[in-house]
Order: structure tokens, then C-alpha cells, then sequence
């Protein structure tokens, strides 16, 4: 069984991988909070393999992904610890044995490089890979598995929170795509705005790289808030959460 453990801005998510039913099987998250993180993985994380009745025995190999360096050391020392092992931590180390290139290793987040991996050794082909994540990235790979560049915007949930805490007026709403353009409330109006607004921005990103680069790509989408903006099903060949916890699969078995 394999651990993928990817830690975010916002959450550190653990993920159990079955090789025998070749699927994820589980998969839990704990709050990025710096301060209490130490003691939320010391209560949480032993809580839930207990609950579901998985031993640390049955763990083979633990790879981990972060954007978050100031955390690192307490993950790697609670894995220890806990399942006494040390997890693979994906880096620029990591990437000599992959099909992927980058010409900037030391700049690309981890989870980019991630999502690069699994969709690349998915389709061998050129691919755009759209994370909705805290922030909103878009990964261009090429055909011969050049990382060619990345995009980044802020994310849906932050774009909310940004409105919410900076003006004294306007609420922070749930993420519900409306039915129209055309708020009819305060609430509508933010939400109609935020969802629409990323809708064009996903589409005109898309149209740009593609005109600009003269390529074809394949394009899927991951990351929590991928199935919020239903209305772009057509923009994408695929729709799949869990790439990110693949693609560190793949680099983490690259290394072993």
C-alpha cells in the first residue's frame, strides 16, 4: 500500500493507494495550520487509520509532495515516527528519472511537477493540466515531455475571501454557480461574478495558450474545486481529482 501525503496552502491531504485493486481507497485531510499542525497529526492521523482498521504494517512507501517548506520537517518527523518510515519528499532530486522536463526545476512547485507527471504518462501527448486549487494553475507539457509553462491566477475560494475581507459591505457566499449572469442580490451578484467570471478566464486561457503555442492539447482538470464550474465540462477531456495524488505516485516510484 502506498501513502501520498500533499500538503497545500490550505490542507495536507493523506491518501491510501491499494496496489492490489490498482485504486485510491482512502483519503483524509488535515488544516494547514502551522502552529497546531504537530498535534493535529499526532491526533487525527492515528485516529483515522485506527477507525478504518489499517496498520502502518501494510504501508510500503510514503511519498510527499509540498508547497508549504515550513512544514516539511514536522510531516517528515511525524512519518517517522508513526509509520517508521521516511517519506520520498518531491523535488528537484526527484525529477532526473521522470519523462517530464522542466528548464527551471528549482522555480516549479511540486505539485505542478505532479500533476505534469500523471498526465504526461497518461496520454503522451501535449496536455494542459488545470488545478483548481487555493490557487487556479494551468501546466503546459509538450509532446516530448517538456514542461513548456505555467500560469498561475488566485483560486475560487480565494477570490471569495478576498472580496469578504477586504470590503465592509459584501458577505463571503458559498461556491454554487447561479443560473444567471445577472445578480439579483448581494449574494448572487459575488457569486455570479466570481463563477462566471473564472468560467471566461479558464476559457480565454485556454484559447491563448493554444493560439499562441499552435499545439493541440489534451486538457484536465483536478484539484477540490474542479466540479464547481460544471458549465466547462466541455472544455476538458478530463475531469480527475485525484491526479495530483497520482502523479506523486509515479515520481515517488521513479525514485525507489
Amino acid at each position: 500500500m502506498f501513502l501520498a501525503i500533499d500538503a497545500g496552502n490550505s490542507n495536507v491531504v493523506f491518501a491510501l493507494y491499494d496496489d492490489t485493486k490498482d485504486q485510491w481507497t482512502n483519503q483524509f485531510r488535515v488544516e494547514t495550520k502551522i502552529p497546531s499542525l504537530e498535534v493535529q497529526l499526532s491526533q487525527k492521523v492515528p485516529l483515522y487509520f485506527l477507525e478504518h482498521g489499517i496498520s502502518v504494517d501494510q504501508l510500503q512507501r510514503i511519498g510527499f509532495s509540498s508547497v508549504v517548506p515550513e512544514i516539511n520537517e514536522a510531516l517528515i518527523r511525524f512519518c517517522e515516527a508513526f509509520f517508521g518510515k521516511t517519506p520520498h519528499l518531491v523535488g528537484p532530486s526527484s525529477y532526473g528519472p521522470l519523462p517530464i522536463t522542466t528548464d527551471r526545476p528549482n522555480e516549479i512547485g511540486a505539485d505542478l511537477m505532479c500533476n505534469a507527471m500523471a498526465a504526461y504518462s497518461r496520454y503522451s501527448c501535449p496536455v494542459i493540466v488545470v488545478d483548481f486549487g487555493t490557487a487556479l494553475t494551468f501546466t503546459m507539457v509538450n509532446e516530448r515531455g517538456l514542461i513548456l509553462g505555467v500560469n498561475i491566477v488566485p483560486g475560487l475560494q480565494t477570490a471569495i475571501k478576498a472580496l469578504f475581507m477586504n470590503t465592509s459591505k459584501l458577505p463571503e457566499v458559498e461556491l454554487k454557480l447561479p443560473e444567471s449572469a445577472l445578480g439579483k442580490n448581494t449574494i448572487h451578484a459575488i457569486q455570479a461574478g466570481v463563477l462566471y467570471g473564472y468560467t471566461g478566464l479558464v476559457k480565454g486561457m485556454l484559447e491563448e495558450i493554444r493560439k499562441e503555442t499552435g499545439i493541440t492539447f489534451k486538457v484536465i482538470a483536478t484539484g477540490g474545486l474542479s466540479s464547481i464550474l460544471d458549465n466547462l465540462s466541455s472544455e476538458f477531456d478530463e475531469v480527475d481529482k485525484n491526479l495530483t495524488l497520482e502523479g506523486l505516485r509515479l515520481i515517488t516510484e521513479a525514485n525507489s
